[in-house]
Parts: structure tokens; C-alpha cells; sequence
């Protein structure tokens, strides 16, 4: 600003202020009652920007005066139809003295404008191509519609650099002085915004516009003037605001507080897209209903794909427990909301619970934590367009309140954005777990339950490799085949053979231990590989496998049971030696056990 600098950070300032050369703010009002007029001083052909209201316009015109005679004014720019910017039409219409002089605005706003019953002509900016050229000085026109009225538009004057923006670029109040002097300064940009502009689109398309000129100062209709080193900051401020918070008032009285509540949705709505993991949206959730909501911590409970129950609590740091006796609050998934309603008004153990609508409902706490206060808090989800309730979210709160007004809004509006979490949290746990059931079918054989050889190829080899280097972490391979198994299938048939072949499976992985590999080899080949025992850890286990085998009756179908034997080879691992050669020392140890009768155990040569 060109005028004295502490005149212009003067926060009521009682003189015309010049902004730029020979263009001067001429306000009036004091604090957040402010109004932005602005004069573009040219001689008789002078500009008054934003004329004001009958209230403030003795003012504006006294400041008006400081310049130059008000008869020299000859256009009047209305940016929008508010009253606070043309209510002092009248007054200048019964005071200006100049045949020449006319009201210039949207076609939009001039049509409101005619109710005022004018002998000033209203002139549409669109019939004069969307510029005001008067004795030399050029003002162009950017249309900005719906922010914040149909036909609002803001004037830039190029040589200065000025955008006069009405009320894009407005504070909610305009104690910070005249112009913004620091990043602070630009606080009251958002809540204005949210309050008054109808749409973040319509907003986002009006800073669109206003990026393409070469601003060097924003001049609004309310707060502080944004100087250069400031706007890109009030820009960034503005894009992909919330707006419409009036949306979310109904009937609140206290502004502040919808505000708030809009500021807050607007927060959860990015915590979504900033956060992957559920647990990290789940803490940062409570953190942002706490100032509204005194939540101790919220619990959340959804359907998965099978029926079952998956709970995410902070007890457990959201790392979820799927549970087939989920919690009795549980028993509504599923449920339609009617029927969520109707348990309300006629199950006697939910006398004590208050809904409000059929968006929540309210319960003490006490009756399930004996001697605590506070209350529980169910919040039902549906899928958007649903009706059927999919998960919970329960609410903790840590003192027995009143769950009305703001804080009610609050509990209902985030039920869209906690279904989204959890429906994707679901997908997310539901691929895991497709994927672990794949991963588990290409490691187990499907008959017998038993590892795969691929399996085995990838960890038994790590496993002699790992002996490579400890010669503790010893390794034994244990080749087992069923005696006469041909003999099996060609008296019983082939599904005899195969619960054969499942039992004695089921034998081998009941008497290994955890750490040990049993796999299906192939046909009725198997290998159990003992990780840790040594070749006399292995022959006893062998042994004892080899017992229990010849003592188990197996059903061949129908009424017919038999038994069958084994005979096992065994090898123990050597540092140097492949995972293969191994094998070949089992496999001619087993062979060596059919030789020698059968139903036997043998060790492979040293």
C-alpha cells in the first residue's frame, strides 16, 4: 500500500487508504462489521466499486470526498446483489448529478437490481464484452458464478495488479486490520467460505479463473486486503474446500459451533485419503470428535464375506479379531434398520436405551461396567442406497451427557465416512485372507493335507542351507511308502485307497512336531524332514510312527476295515550335501526296509 503504513495497518481507519496508484479503499464499519468499498480515481470518469449499504454509505461518501467530488464518480460496479453492496443504490441514485453516470453489473444482479426501481441505468457487463472502458483506463471482468451469488464476478484492473473479488477472497472478520501482513492474518478465510460459498466446485472453479491473471494484490469485499507474497497461501487455503456448512446447521444457533463441525468433517474426510491402515484412521478419528464428543474410544464391529464377525478395538490396536460369538450388540448385523428400530421399542433389555432417530442410540455404560458413569453410544452402518445394517461403530463417551444438538450431527454424519473405512478395511482383509487360502492350496497336497513338493523345495532347502552354516541345526529326512498299497486299490477300490492314504497322513502330521515337514512325495510315497533331532531323534519318531500305522483300523467302505504297514528310510543330512542326494539316500534306505520284510525301519549307510 502507498499510503502512510500505519495508517494502513490502523484496524478502524477513519481516512481513505490508497492501495494502489490512484485506486483507494473507502470503507466504512469498525471490526467484523467492516465493508470494502474502493474508488479507481480518474478524474470525471472515477469508478466506485461495491457501493454499500444505506447504513454505511455516509461514511463511504465522506471518505469519497477525501479524493474528489462525488459527481465525478460516473460508474457505480455492483460485484453481486447483497444489500450490504447495493443498498445505497437509492441514496446515489437521489444524490448523483450527471446524466452519464450507470450502475454496472452482471445481467444477473441487474435483473434484481431493476426492484429497486432506478433512474440510473443498470448496465449488463456481458453486453460490453465483459471490460469497462472509460478514457483510456480499461477494468476487466472475470465471471465467478455462485461464489457466492448467481451472478457474481470480480473486476481486475491490470496495470495495478488489483482483483476487487467481492466476496471470494472474504475473512470472516476483519480485525486483523486492513491488510494481511502474515500467514495468520488469513485465518477467518476458511470459515467465511464455508459458511457462505454453496459449493466447493463452484469455488474451485473461481480460483481457477483468478490464477490466470496476474494478481499483485486481492482487494475483498470483507477482511484484510492479500497482497502478493500472501495469495498464493489464501489460494491453497480455498482449494477443495468444504462448502455449504449451512447444510449441516438445521436449526443450530451457534455458528461457531457448525463451523466447527463442518471443519471436523472436512478433517475425517482426509484422514480417509491420507490413511491406509484402519488403525491409523480409527486413532486419528477419535482425535478429531474428542473436541465435540468427550469419547473415551470407539470399538468397531462389521460382517466379513463367511458370516463371521471381525472386531477392530484399540485394546487390541485395531489389528482385528474375527470372532464367531461376537458381542451381543453384534446381533443387529445383518438386521434391516427397521428391525434395529422395532428391538428398540419392544426388547425389555433396551429399556434404557434412547434413540435418536434411527441413526444411534444412547445407553449407560453402567450397567456393564458396575459403578462407572458415562455412556455407549451405537451407531449402525449401512451401505449407501442399503438398508441392511453391515457394522457397528460403539462409541465410549466418558461422562453421562446430554447427546444433542452439534454432537448429535456429529455421531450421524459420520456414519458415511466409518462405513467407507470399514467396507474397505473388509475388502482389504477379505483379499488377505483369499489370498493366504490360495497360497495354502499351492502348498498342501488336497488329499491328504500334507505339503506339496514345491513347498518342500523352498524350505528344506533353506533349512540345508542353514546347516551349511550351523552344524547344530541338523536335518533328517524320513522316506515313508505303505506296504502292498497296489494290493489296496485293486481289493477295495480307489476311494478306499485314498482314506487310506488320508489317515495315515493324519498320523504323520499328529505325531511330528510343529517345526517338522511332512510332504507328499508322491503316490503313497511321503517324506517327513525332522528339523533339529539328529539321526537318533528321527529313528525313534520313525518307530513310533511305524507302530501306530500297523495298530490303526481304517474303514475301507461299508462295514470293512483294514490295516496296513510302512516302511521308512532314513538319512541324515550332510553339511555339503544337496537336497536332492538326500533324498536318493532315504529312498534307497526305504528300499533296503522292503527287502529286509517290510513294516520296517531302516537307516541309511554311512
Amino acid at each position: 500500500m502507498t499510503a502512510d503504513p500505519a495508517e494502513s495497518l490502523t484496524k478502524d481507519p477513519v481516512q481513505a487508504i490508497e492501495i494502489a496508484e490512484r485506486i483507494w479503499w473507502v470503507g466504512a464499519g469498525r471490526g467484523s462489521e467492516q465493508r470494502h468499498a474502493y474508488l479507481i480515481e480518474h478524474g470525471d470518469q472515477s469508478i466506485l466499486l461495491n457501493p454499500g449499504s444505506k447504513r454505511a454509505f455516509g461514511d463511504i461518501r465522506r471518505r469519497i470526498e477525501q479524493i474528489l467530488p462525488f459527481r465525478h464518480i460516473r460508474w457505480f460496479i455492483c460485484l453481486h446483489q447483497d444489500p450490504d453492496v447495493t443498498s445505497a443504490l437509492p441514496l446515489i441514485d437521489a444524490a448523483h448529478e450527471r446524466d452519464d453516470a450507470g450502475v454496472l453489473a452482471h445481467g444477473r444482479t441487474c435483473g434484481l437490481l431493476h426492484h429497486y426501481g432506478l433512474s440510473l441505468p443498470l448496465v449488463a457487463i456481458e453486453t460490453q464484452g465483459w471490460r469497462l472502458a472509460s478514457a483510456g483506463r480499461v477494468l476487466e471482468f472475470v465471471f465467478t458464478p455462485y461464489a457466492r451469488m448467481a451472478g457474481s464476478v470480480c473486476a481486475f484492473d491490470r496495470p495495478s495488479g488489483v482483483l476487487f473479488s467481492g466476496d471470494l477472497f472474504s475473512a470472516a472478520d476483519a480485525t486483523t486490520g486492513i491488510e494481511a501482513r502474515q500467514t495468520a492474518d488469513l485465518d477467518g478465510l476458511a470459515a467465511y467460505h464455508q459458511r457462505y460459498m454453496p459449493s466447493g466446485d463452484a469455488l474451485d472453479h473461481a480460483l481457477l479463473q483468478i490464477e490466470r491473471l496476474p494478481v499483485r494484490l486481492i482487494a475483498p469485499q470483507h477482511g484484510p486486503l492479500i497482497p502478493r507474497p500472501l495469495i498464493r497461501t489464501a489460494i491453497e487455503r480455498l482449494r477443495h474446500l468444504k462448502c455449504g456448512v449451512y447444510l449441516l446447521a438445521e436449526r443450530e444457533p451457534d455458528m461457531q459451533q457448525v463451523w466447527q463441525l463442518g471443519d471436523t468433517l472436512r478433517r475425517i474426510s482426509e484422514t480417509m485419503l491420507m490413511y491406509r491402515d484402519f488403525g491409523d484412521i480409527a486413532k486419528q478419528l477419535l482425535v478429531l470428535v474428542q473436541p465435540m464428543l468427550p469419547a473415551e474410544h470407539i470399538e468397531y464391529h462389521a460382517a466379513l464375506p463367511d458370516g463371521r464377525v471381525l472386531t477392530l478395538n484399540p485394546e487390541t490396536q485395531f489389528v482385528g479379531i474375527t470372532e464367531d460369538q461376537p458381542p451381543d450388540v453384534c446381533s443387529f448385523i445383518g438386521k434391516t434398520r427397521a428391525q434395529w428400530v422395532s428391538a428398540h421399542a419392544s426388547d425389555p433389555t433396551m429399556r434404557d436405551h434412547r434413540l435418536t432417530g434411527d441413526h444411534f442410540c444412547v445407553q449407560p455404560s453402567g450397567r456393564e461396567i458396575p459403578g462407572s458413569d458415562g455412556l455407549i453410544i451405537t451407531l449402525p452402518l449401512t451401505a449407501r442406497g442399503q438398508n441392511r445394517i453391515e457394522a457397528l461403530a460403539v462409541i465410549r463417551v466418558q461422562e453421562t451427557i446430554p447427546i444433542t444438538g452439534i454432537a448429535a450431527r456429529l455421531i450421524a454424519r459420520i456414519a458415511d465416512p466409518l462405513q467407507v473405512a470399514l467396507e474397505r478395511e473388509v475388502i482389504y482383509r477379505t483379499l488377505d485372507l483369499e489370498r493366504e487360502r490360495a497360497y495354502q492350496r499351492s502348498i498342501h497336497d488336497p488329499l491328504t493335507g500334507l505339503f506339496t513338493r514345491v513347498y518342500m523345495q523352498d524350505v528344506v532347502n533353506r533349512q540345508c542351507a542353514l546347516h551349511r552354516r550351523d552344524p547344530a541345526a541338523t536335518l533328517c529326512a524320513c522316506m515313508l511308502d505303505l506296504d502292498h498299497f497296489k494290493a489296496v486299490n485293486d481289493s477295495y477300490g480307489h476311494a478306499a485307497g485314498d482314506r487310506v492314504l488320508a489317515t495315515v497322513a493324519a498320523i504323520l502330521m499328529s505325531g511330528c512336531r510343529a517345526t517338522d515337514v511332512p510332504v507328499r512325495f508322491g503316490g503313497e510315497e511321503m517324506l517327513l524332514f525332522t528339523i533339529g533331532q539328529g539321526i537318533d531323534g528321527a529313528s525313534i519318531l520313525a518307530e513310533r510312527l511305524r507302530t501306530r500305522i500297523a495298530e490303526t483300523q481304517i474303514n475301507a467302505g461299508g462295514s470293512q476295515d483294514l490295516r496296513v504297514t510302512t516302511s521308512i528310510g532314513i538319512a541324515e543330512h550332510r553339511r555339503d550335501e544337496s537336497l536332492d542326494s538326500l533324498i536318493r539316500r532315504a529312498d534307497a534306505a526305504l528300499y533296503r526296509a522292503k527287502r529286509n520284510g517290510r513294516n520296517r525301519v531302516e537307516l541309511a549307510e554311512a
